[in-house]
């Protein structure tokens, strides 16, 4: 299997020969991980439950963390599953490169379509199950939304969505979600939905592919995935605490080849798990964090505030010059958007003249590398 190298990875290459400006405290604007203490409950659960190290832990979960996300589905999206209906897991990640596999296995030429930018664990998995991709390419003209286009997709076995969405931050309506829950029926392929980002919102609560499910019928689910973490909603993403949920008949199969894995949680984490995912007073506060970022940014840059995510997807003449240009003078590290997307059936990388920035910590410290970064669009 031949993977390309991760966009950090390529960042690192890019930066290697360039001495930052001393003169200024790093900034790390890259990565997409909190730069928050855990919630102190949290870490006290997983203090508190370390004797349990000494056990085995299920792959199917505890009940009290089945529980805890079941309840955090119903309060949150509106929506009653069944204890058939959620598998928890070790955060997404892992799902996302090995349920393609699962699913994809007994498929002679397998299709799998996913947004272009994307996380590259989707890119990963169509590599691990030999598909051909079909690039959903998220552009200023399409709102960075992905385009239907039913020829395409009447081939696809498999189609990941991500909203709300990293990096362009773009985020999909119930009736927007629908329309694509209707194409999976019609056109027989499983429909997946990356909502990590679900938590992070700015105003109004974002809606699940559940939620669109239930929206146009399809009250069982069928073809529909969702997956979910608790890395962004608590600022925990060591807890490696996650859930696939949905169609029973695929998650039922999914199940014993999870028991194969070898991935369950270890069961101090998953204790922690089911407080955090049980509490909402502490995403409200990280959310009132992140909203006010991104009222720095409006004010500084003149951003538009997203309705989602902690990330600023910021359109520049030239990508590359750019984060080495801000790197070397005012030592502030950022992502190229074309690290982060592949060139289109078009010839076009979608992420060229974009970059990444993860607006992840203190409202002191954004303020002061979004100064840096006006400054260096400016020079």
């Amino acid at each position: 299997m031949n993977f390309e190298p991760y966009p950090f990875e390529k960042l690192n290459n890019l930066l290697k020969n360039i001495t930052p400006n001393k003169n200024y405290e790093p900034s790390v604007l890259t990565i997409g991980e909190p730069q928050f203490e855990t919630p102190e409950f949290i870490q006290n659960s997983l203090a508190k439950n370390a004797s349990l190290l000494k056990k085995y832990p299920k792959t199917t979960g505890e009940e009290y963390l089945r529980e805890a996300i079941l309840s955090f589905i119903a309060k949150r999206f509106n929506t009653n599953l069944s204890d058939e209906q959620i598998i928890p897991t070790f955060g997404t990640r892992e799902v996302l490169f090995n349920f393609p596999q699962f699913l994809l296995f007994d498929k002679k030429n397998p299709v799998m379509a996913y947004p272009n930018p994307f996380y590259q664990i989707y890119e990963g998995a169509a590599i691990a199950t030999r598909s051909k991709v079909i690039h959903l390419n998220l552009t200023q003209e399409n709102n960075f939304k992905p385009l239907i286009d039913e020829d395409e997709l009447s081939s696809c076995d498999l189609v990941i969505l991500n909203s709300p969405n990293n990096p362009t931050s773009s985020t999909l309506s119930i009736e927007e979600l629908g329309e694509w829950v209707k194409l999976a029926l019609k056109y027989d392929f499983v429909l997946l939905n990356d909502e990590c980002y679900s938590e992070i919102y700015t105003n109004e609560p974002i809606p699940s592919l559940l939620e669109a499910a239930t929206y146009v019928g399809n009250t069982t689910f069928k073809n529909t995935i969702v997956i979910n973490s608790i890395s962004k909603r608590s600022s925990a993403p060591g807890l490696r605490s996650g859930f696939i949920a949905g169609d029973e008949e695929i998650l039922a199969e999914y199940m014993k080849y999870r028991t194969y894995v070898g991935c369950a949680s270890p069961l101090p984490l998953q204790s922690a798990a089911a407080e955090a995912w049980s509490d909402e007073a502490h995403v409200a506060a990280s959310r009132e964090v992140y909203k006010r970022n991104f009222q720095l940014a409006k004010e500084i840059l003149g951003t538009e505030i997203p309705n989602a995510t902690f990330y600023l997807w910021l359109k520049v003449n030239d990508a590359l010059e750019f984060t080495k240009k801000l790197y070397e003078l005012y030592n502030v590290k950022v992502l190229p958007g074309e690290f982060l997307a592949r060139q289109s059936a078009s010839q076009e990388n979608p992420g060229v003249g974009f970059v990444r920035i993860a607006l992840v910590e203190s409202e002191l410290k954004t303020k002061d590398a979004l100064t840096r970064i006006k400054e260096c669009l400016n020079g």
